[in-house]
């Protein structure tokens, strides 16, 4: 199977196609090792194919909610505020140190109830930075962010853009502790949560010190800019953000694409952005 064929087929498995136009300029200014010789396919978002959607295992339907509705005050901080300042001194700690203290962190009532910490996954020094929202079932018995289904999708949006795991890419989230409700499903953090873990994730961007982040999703989005939480996502897509004068582009949260098949193109259309952002700051 040819590399062309092999990114077509993920991008089918992501529920995309069928293949039209074909986008040169984002590809040839990705890194060398990431880039195949094929050229990026672009998709048209009202030919979108609908496949079987994959089940995610003992998640709530709120969880994860990207839907363009209003959230409550609860799920992130109610007005835009400045950066978070550490109670400690996390802003001077290397890798090290900063994973030995999120893995006994007892900042927030959701260290009770976790089985391990959520710390992250990939290059330190990577290009790309991905921020979702917190560890679910899967990801708190396992320590890694993003497997399971939701993970799987990701993974293949990752091959889509020419990027793999673990190669110039870092997965992080807002919290690095499992939020559940009184019924142990996935819940979406509480702002007081979301404030006490977001100095650990401002430390992991100024180390990784990345070209672009994507915010999957309303509550990354919403956390890492600030922003009002009745937002919502549409009015976030299709524009390019500035965290501390990185780049941010907003897509959906691939739980919430698993149960929305209709909208995976239009996450799509935000990685061709933020290829097309992370391309012009190359140049730049």
């Amino acid at each position: 199977m040819s590399n062309q064929d092999r990114r077509i087929a993920f991008l089918q498995e992501m529920g995309l196609g069928p293949v039209w136009s074909q986008r040169t300029a984002v590809l040839q200014t990705l890194e060398p090792e990431a880039a195949a010789p094929e050229e990026v396919t672009e998709f048209i978002e009202d030919s979108v194919a609908v496949a079987t959607p994959l089940r995610v295992a003992e998640q709530s339907a709120s969880a994860w909610g990207d839907d363009d509705v209003a959230i409550t005050p609860a799920a992130v901080p109610a007005a835009p505020t400045a950066l978070v300042q550490p109670a400690t001194n996390i802003g001077s700690m290397n890798w090290d140190q900063l994973k030995a203290v999120v893995s006994s962190c007892t900042e927030c009532g959701l260290c009770k109830g976790r089985t391990q910490t959520v710390f992250g996954v990939g290059d330190q020094k990577a290009k790309w930075l991905f921020v979702g929202e917190g560890p679910g079932r899967n990801e708190d018995f396992q320590g890694e962010p993003f497997v399971g289904p939701a993970g799987k999708l990701l993974d293949n949006m990752f091959v889509a853009m020419g990027l793999k795991r673990g190669e110039n890419t870092y997965i992080a989230n807002i919290v690095k502790c499992r939020p559940t409700d009184e019924n142990k499903r996935d819940r979406a953090p509480v702002a007081a949560e979301s404030d006490a873990c977001l100095p650990y994730l401002q430390r992991q961007i100024e180390l990784i010190n990345p070209t672009v982040i994507v915010a999957l999703g309303k509550t990354a989005a919403l956390s890492l800019l600030k922003l009002d939480p009745a937002t919502p996502v549409a009015r976030l897509r299709g524009t390019v953000h500035r965290y501390a004068d990185i780049p941010v582009v907003v897509t959906y949260h691939p739980a919430y694409l698993l149960r929305t098949l209709k909208d995976k193109s239009k996450a799509w259309a935000d990685l061709c952005l933020a290829m097309q952002t992370y391309a012009d700051k190359a140049n730049g």
